[in-house]
């Protein structure tokens, strides 16, 4: 399966310069936040395959209009070309703004999830807006990463966290991947393409 995976910044190759063609062989398209929902329609029609998102902490006017023909899994697992999904969107909490939460608000938001997450057998793709804490975060209360995504990786281990909220041109050296234990964290901040061989049955 062919995802691509987008946060934070319209990219120009996919929406201003747009050419017919550039989104052929996708097959899922992940949002992990803070992206014009214009720009998510857009994205959507010209793919014409899924497209999945979580909210960021900008992401206020999406409660008045939601991006057309995507669907929104924050707080939900959703199972998509045999794919688990879990999406769990937002920030640390820093100025009380929509879709922000403290270290206690997000482990219970994990928790009432916990039942589904057996259910299904486990979890393939986390999808998050904040990092992990520690991993491709920063230490200030704005970037700074949930210590509570630890435990579910630990139990859990997803193929992939996807996560937003901290730009590559933050830092010239900012990995767009990184490991912990069996989970491939990656940085969606732009565009990048995932490539999962398809589970066998």
């Amino acid at each position: 399966m062919k995802i691509l995976v987008v946060s934070d910044e319209e990219d120009q190759y996919l929406w201003d310069f747009y050419k017919p063609g550039r989104l052929k062989g996708i097959d899922l398209i992940l949002s992990a936040g803070d992206l014009k929902a214009e720009y998510l329609s857009f994205l959507v029609t010209m793919a014409n395959r899924p497209l999945l998102y979580v909210h960021g902490n900008h992401d206020g006017s999406y409660a008045q209009r939601p991006p057309e023909g995507c669907q929104c899994i924050d707080g939900k697992l959703v199972t998509v070309g045999g794919l688990r999904i879990l999406g769990l969107g937002g920030s640390a909490l820093y100025n009380g703004g929509p879709h922000q939460y403290t270290e206690k608000q997000m482990r219970r938001r994990i928790h009432r999830l916990r039942l589904k997450l057996a259910l299904a057998g486990g979890v393939d793709i986390v999808l998050t807006h904040a990092p992990v804490r520690g991993f491709g975060d920063e230490d200030n209360m704005t970037h700074r990463g949930f210590e509570a995504f630890l435990p579910l990786l630990d139990q859990y281990k997803p193929r992939y966290l996807v996560h937003g909220h901290v730009h590559q041109r933050y830092g010239a050296n900012r990995p767009r991947c990184c490991q912990y234990g069996e989970t491939t964290i990656v940085n969606a901040t732009g565009r990048y393409i995932l490539e999962i061989p398809d589970k066998k049955e």
